[in-house]
């Protein structure tokens, strides 16, 4: 549910409050090992490189952590950019992946990576035409700071409508070894 991550949800009633509660049949129910419960899955990893095309990521909040994995590998180990640097666009990707899987509601979302002289782009696709909208963010705000903190740690950032969606990205300069 939007909004509600790391909330605690209502929890359905187990058979042992329906023992407690004397309802029929709790007796024997009691006595039965519960029934083992299904790992959730987690988001597969992608088959792709970044920096080579776009990687479709299912627009879920585990692709989240796969986009920052993805982030500090292409930056850290292919492209030899400094630690502080893949930090705060491992940060920015974040918050990007975080606005297309809560607010788009698409299926899925692409993660593209770009090297120029001077610059690294970085660009997350969705369906959705719907904008992103700076906000004013407050001291004691609990969300909405996802653009403000790519406002204030890229060089520049924007987004491109397309026929079907948007590219949201932002730029970062970087030293050229």
């Amino acid at each position: 549910m939007a909004g509600l991550e790391g909330m605690e949800q209502p929890r359905p009633r187990s058979d042992s409050a329906a023992a407690r509660r004397g309802t029929p049949g709790a007796d024997r129910d009691r006595d039965r090992a519960p029934a083992p419960r299904r790992p959730v899955s987690a988001a597969p990893e992608p088959a792709g490189d970044p920096a080579l095309g776009e990687v479709r990521l299912p627009s879920r909040p585990q692709s989240a952590g796969i986009a920052r994995r993805l982030t500090a590998a292409v930056l850290l180990k292919q492209w030899s950019l400094t630690p502080q640097l893949t930090e705060h666009a491992v940060l920015l990707v974040s918050e990007l992946v975080g606005n297309a899987v809560r607010h788009t509601g698409a299926r899925t979302f692409g993660l593209r990576m770009l090297r120029r002289r001077g610059w690294l782009r970085i660009e997350v696709r969705d369906p959705s035409r719907g904008l992103p909208c700076l906000m004013p963010v407050q001291e004691m705000d609990l969300s909405g700071r996802g653009l403000f903190l790519v406002d204030k740690l890229s060089e520049r950032w924007g987004v491109d409508l397309l026929p079907r969606g948007k590219t949201t990205w932002f730029e970062m300069r970087i030293a050229d070894r």
